[in-house]
């Protein structure tokens, strides 16, 4: 099937509209992309989850660490998938479990029998792609509320 890829509008849409995000793979190294990226969106004013049953603490970037989508507190717009390819497909299904209302791969991450599972299932997709680049280069601060 072929890629599905959302337009700039729809981007800023998704974006703007979100306001909790679930970074899957956070680590807590400073120097890892995954910290770089939900420290970014922190700092935009979006609540932010990391989600990494190995990241070996319970906090990064003050934040909690949970261990699944399935353990979190409530239910989030934005599923940030900092997982390798072949392990996107399963993020997808979590997040159809978890009710989220998009699944962002990050860039490199291209898993397209999951972003078709999900599309199938309601959910926005955007793969290969980076909120911390798309941000900036569509002019978006943050969620609507503090536009």
């Amino acid at each position: 099937m072929p890629s599905v890829e959302l337009t700039d509008n729809q981007i800023r849409a998704v974006l703007t509209s979100s306001r909790r995000i679930a970074v899957v793979g956070a680590s807590p190294r400073p120097s890892r992309d995954s910290h770089r990226v939900m420290n970014f969106l922190i700092e935009r004013g979006y609540e932010v989850y990391p989600v990494n049953p190995d990241a070996g603490q319970e906090e990064i970037l003050g934040r909690k660490v949970y261990a699944a989508l399935a353990d979190l507190p409530e239910p989030v717009d934005i599923v940030d998938v900092f997982r390798n390819s072949s392990e996107a497909g399963g993020v997808c299904d979590e997040a159809i479990e978890h009710g989220a209302k998009t699944v962002w791969m990050q860039l490199g991450v291209i898993n397209q029998a999951g972003a078709e599972r999900a599309r199938a299932a309601g959910l926005n997709v955007v793969m290969n792609r980076c909120p911390r680049i798309e941000m900036p280069r569509l002019n978006i601060t943050g969620p609507a509320s503090q536009e």
